[in-house]
């Protein structure tokens, strides 16, 4: 007996909605198992309801926190990410159609999951490619004519300064780590109007009796005119007199002859100053810092970057000084005392604290001392000749 077997033919109908020149995806209707192309949702979007054959699909707006950015047939929106980490900044917020994207803050980059430092350069290497806040800093040594005198994860090798183009001799030859020094034709520009240890001499504080004409009475023979002095006297208090009184008189007389007996010590004082400041490597940046640490006025950019080119060390350091006492009519001495040097480097704030010190120190005094004796001894000479004449 045959036993009859019953087959049931499936057939699955093709049905396409259009609903304008949007994207489709593929829908099947339950039951009848049509298949229908419905239209996709638009960003910022999601797919309520699947289309059917008579009506077109269904989208609802994204809700708070999400997001859909393209053409979609998604159930449900994508939840937008976390707010942003320690050392990020947010680049793009969370929208319905846009999720949130963070990336790191200046001068961090993300490695693995957390936002690193970008790489510093040493001196004698630049920045060949710039950090970014997916990517570290690439260095590279500096090439042959090129230096870099800074540890930066931003400053490229720079070119040596050609003294020949500038029609100078080179003072001091350059190399991978500084600029090539070049001498001017005129060492002018080097030169310094007073010296460190010539005003913390002239402003050594409790200057005796009478000290200000004594000087004046040791000045005014040979350089300074009564017009001169009284124009000092109006314009400065009695603590600050005897230095612009010896300022004057050094720019006015050329064979400094009044203090004869003291050039050797002043010369012994300098080279003390000198020794403590040859150590310092001083860099752009580093010089920068020490001219806008100092109280007042600042010494301008263009004259500390030609001070650094154009006079050796440590003569450099000291002219600087000089340009920020002349523009501020300043004490450098005191100067010194208000530096704020919390961000220097452990070398350069050792030596400008020794600075402060040996100009205000017991080597200082002595030679103040002596100079009191000189010019007085001197003047009471004077006043004996002056009687027995």
């Amino acid at each position: 007996m045959y036993k009859l077997i019953s087959c049931t033919l499936l057939v699955v109908f093709h049905f396409s909605i259009t609903e304008g020149n949007s994207p489709k995806y593929t829908h099947y209707a339950p039951y009848t198992l049509l298949e229908l192309q419905c239209d996709q949702c638009p960003p910022g979007t999601f797919v309520r309801y699947d289309c059917t054959a008579e009506k077109a699909t269904e989208c609802a707006p994204c809700p708070s926190n999400h997001f859909t950015n393209e053409w979609n047939s998604y159930k449900d929106c994508q939840y937008c990410s976390a707010v942003c980490k320690e050392l990020q900044v947010t680049k793009q917020e969370c929208s319905s159609t846009t999720n949130r994207i963070c990336e790191c803050t200046d001068g961090f980059f993300l490695d693995v999951e957390f936002c690193s430092p970008h790489k510093e350069c040493p001196p004698g290497y630049g920045v060949v490619q710039q950090g970014t806040p997916d990517s570290d800093t690439v260095c590279g040594e500096c090439p042959k004519g090129m230096f870099s005198n800074v540890t930066s994860s931003t400053a490229p090798c720079h070119r040596q300064t050609d003294c020949k183009k500038l029609g100078r001799k080179v003072l001091q030859k350059g190399s991978s780590t500084h600029d090539t020094v070049c001498k001017e034709e005129s060492s002018s520009s080097c030169e310094i109007d007073v010296t460190l240890c010539e005003e913390a001499l002239f402003r050594f504080p409790a200057p005796p009796e009478n000290w200000i004409m004594t000087l004046i009475q040791r000045f005014s023979s040979s350089a300074l005119t009564s017009q001169q002095i009284n124009k000092i006297q109006e314009t400065h208090n009695a603590k600050e007199q005897p230095f612009y009184l010896f300022k004057l008189y050094k720019s006015q007389s050329k064979a400094d002859d009044s203090f004869n007996p003291l050039i050797k010590d002043l010369k012994e004082c300098e080279k003390g100053v000198f020794n403590l400041l040859r150590p310092l490597n001083l860099t752009t940046k580093h010089a920068m810092m020490l001219m806008q640490s100092l109280p007042g006025k600042r010494v301008k950019p263009d004259d500390i970057e030609k001070t650094l080119k154009t006079c050796e060390r440590p003569k450099h350091l000291m002219k600087l000084f000089s340009l920020w006492r002349n523009r501020n009519k300043g004490n450098t001495i005191e100067g010194l005392k208000l530096l704020k040097m919390a961000q220097f480097p452990r070398i350069l704030r050792k030596r400008m604290k020794k600075l402060g010190q040996f100009l205000s120190g017991d080597s200082m005094y002595s030679l103040y001392q002596k100079i009191i004796l000189e010019i007085n001894g001197n003047q009471t000479q004077a006043v004996k000749l002056e009687g027995l004449l």
